[in-house]
């Protein structure tokens, strides 16, 4: 997506409605509401709508959350990122307007294929890489990475999406957060957890990406964290040399030696052997061909998302006297 037409979508300080849009199809649903694909009808670009209902963030305490995910997104402007092109709320709902990405979700390509060949998982690979290099030089850790959370462009390329778990982080922080597969050692052990737990989900993304499920994999979560903690993985035949030593040094416990937490950071990354037929500014420019297109019909096509059920629930309304939202 070029800058012309990235400020041409922008709709960023107008006032919006919900009535400015013309609603299509749910993308996608969470806790808290759902995803919808929109056209705008004074402009006629297409958008992703993210509708959460206030009373249910509310109640759940989750506020801080959604109020950080607004300020994040506003900040960041990176090609693998999805854009916001506007917020706005009403007495019921607040309203994040993202950039719509055409070709679905990464899991579902992943999940069709079976697994992916290492030039493909390379490819990505090094972009959430990038991503990652990018929100941690503004001391942004992202902590929920998981192929859900990824989409992927008409051209191929990725974009991270569902910011709702990022964090400002200058030190350290202990929440406890992420998907039970993608877990880091040190959330788990409660020790404190900053920028290095981003590289850890990289290795476990890798792993998953190459061998089709992620390393550490149990019916039951405390399963999952037993096996994390023990750190024991198994590396099938099909790990390509590089890519098992690049993710047995993502996937340290100690961070003393993690890569990426290393005194030249992402560097370590970036100059890896399995990243050596690659040129990081053709990556970021876009120039490197993507070894795989989602089918797509036209702009507006939303066959590469499942169909999810309407809800029939209305959200109430929440007291403007009481409402943490009035800023939005």
């Amino acid at each position: 997506m070029s800058q012309e037409k990235k400020d041409e979508s922008d709709l960023t300080g107008q006032t919006l409605a919900v009535t400015d849009f013309t609603l299509g199809k749910t993308l996608g649903t969470g806790a808290f509401g759902r995803v919808r694909f929109v056209t705008h009808k004074s402009n006629g670009k297409h958008y992703a709508l993210k509708t959460l209902k206030k009373a249910a963030i509310i109640k759940m305490k989750q506020v801080d959350h959604i109020v950080s995910e607004k300020a994040i997104l506003e900040k960041l402007k990176h090609p693998f990122i999805v854009n916001m092109y506007g917020s706005f709320h009403d007495p019921r709902h607040i309203y994040m307007l993202l950039e719509y990405i055409v070709g679905g979700e990464f899991f579902t390509h992943l999940r069709k294929a079976g697994r992916f060949e290492n030039e493909q998982s390379c490819f990505y690979s090094a972009q959430i890489a990038a991503i990652f290099e990018y929100c941690h030089n503004l001391n942004i850790v992202y902590r929920d990475l998981k192929p859900e959370n990824i989409l992927i462009n008409a051209d191929g390329y990725v974009k991270l999406t569902d910011f709702g778990f990022a964090k400002v982080i200058e030190h350290r922080t202990y929440t406890l957060c992420g998907t039970p597969e993608y877990i880091a050692p040190e959330v788990l052990l409660n020790k404190g957890h900053g920028k290095p737990v981003d590289w850890w989900t990289l290795g476990i993304l890798i792993y998953e990406m190459i061998v089709g499920y992620p390393p550490f994999v149990d019916e039951d979560p405390m399963g999952i964290y037993q096996k994390i903690l023990a750190g024991k993985i198994a590396f099938p035949k099909v790990f390509h040399k590089e890519a098992k030593n690049l993710v047995k040094k993502l996937l340290t416990p100690d961070l003393g030696k993690r890569f990426g937490n290393l005194k030249n950071g992402a560097a370590d990354i970036r100059e890896h052997k399995w990243f050596k037929e690659l040129s990081w500014d053709d990556l970021h420019a876009k120039k490197i061909e993507a070894p795989f297109k989602p089918t797509i019909k036209n702009a507006t096509d939303t066959s590469n998302f499942d169909d999810y059920p309407d809800s029939d629930t209305e959200a109430p309304a929440v007291n403007a006297a009481q409402d943490p939202f009035t800023n939005w």
